[in-house]
């Protein structure tokens, strides 16, 4: 296993009773990555803000190395699934995305939302290593039917703000050969949720 190190804003594990928020920058992992636009504004209504949005992920995700899988962007959130091989561009990667896109949608729109995407505790992205060909194969499934489910269309493919750059059984490929999962780091909240499983 390469680096492999968390951050929070608080050295607290539980804060009113739910584990702390915290971002995870490990090497050679399959990330997936999400966050809404704070209060569910909907700051990519037009086809103007969402081509700001996609101009500035393609940009940055290859300027630090992140290889999307699949991504989808709705009117106030996104979605993306994809490989990263180390773990210390995340946050560069994210600072970057996030603060350019904020500043040209928010021109674009002539709309003052800020934070843009910041809400309680610091939270503006969630990153979630994935652990296991089942949670990849889910993780891949609800990314690519977000249109689906919000009912904009009936097929995913019409839809043209979801991107499968790479199909599911070719991440789950990728993801055995480089063995990118997280299953090699024991975390006591997994542990948990699995042990109550085995209960009911």
């Amino acid at each position: 296993m390469g680096r492999f190190r968390k951050s929070s804003y608080t050295k607290k594990e539980f804060h009113d009773g739910q584990y702390r928020f915290e971002h995870w920058y490990r090497d050679n992992t399959v990330y997936f990555i999400t966050s809404k636009v704070r209060d569910g504004f909907a700051a990519f209504g037009t086809e103007k803000a969402k081509q700001i949005f996609w101009d500035r992920f393609e940009y940055y995700t290859r300027l630090h190395g992140f290889e999307p899988w699949n991504t989808s962007l709705m009117k106030n959130h996104y979605h993306s699934l994809g490989y990263l091989a180390d773990g210390e561009q995340l946050g560069e990667m994210m600072r970057k995305l996030h603060g350019s896109v904020a500043w040209l949608v928010m021109k674009e729109i002539d709309v003052r939302h800020v934070p843009f995407w910041r809400s309680a505790g610091n939270q503006d992205y969630f990153d979630g290593c994935i652990r296991d060909v089942l949670r990849l194969f889910r993780a891949h499934r609800y990314t690519k039917l977000q249109a689906v489910r919000a009912r904009i269309v009936r097929d995913w493919r019409d839809y043209p703000h979801t991107r499968v750059d790479v199909d599911v059984e070719e991440s789950i490929e990728r993801a055995l050969m480089r063995r990118a999962f997280l299953e090699d780091v024991p975390y006591a909240r997994y542990e948990r949720k699995k042990t109550r499983g085995h209960r009911r």
